[in-house]
């Protein structure tokens, strides 16, 4: 019995389109158009390199001056609530 080859997936086109980050988030990740896949990556590079995943319950964020004006002004978010604020600053 021959086995049928299996596809590589593809990523999603609206994933890989680039999107312009406002002037907030453009703070923390840079100005230039961006995937979203590569826009969470950098995201997530700069938490960890700054220390603001919380010690105790991991899945939340600490927001440190940069990312409080991504976050709306609250301290703390959930990774889950993070993609959505972030979302709010992509512009159009």
């Amino acid at each position: 019995m021959a086995k049928t080859p299996t596809k590589k997936r593809k990523p999603s086109a609206a994933f890989m389109k680039p999107v312009q980050p406002d002037d907030k988030l453009a703070a923390v990740v840079g100005e230039k158009p961006l995937p979203r896949t590569e826009l969470t990556k950098k995201l997530w590079v700069y938490i960890k390199k700054n220390g603001l995943q919380d010690k105790k319950k991991r899945t939340m964020i600490n927001a440190d001056d940069a990312l409080k004006a991504v976050f709306n002004g609250k301290k703390q978010v959930s990774m889950f609530e993070m993609t959505k604020l972030v979302s709010g600053h992509l512009k159009k």
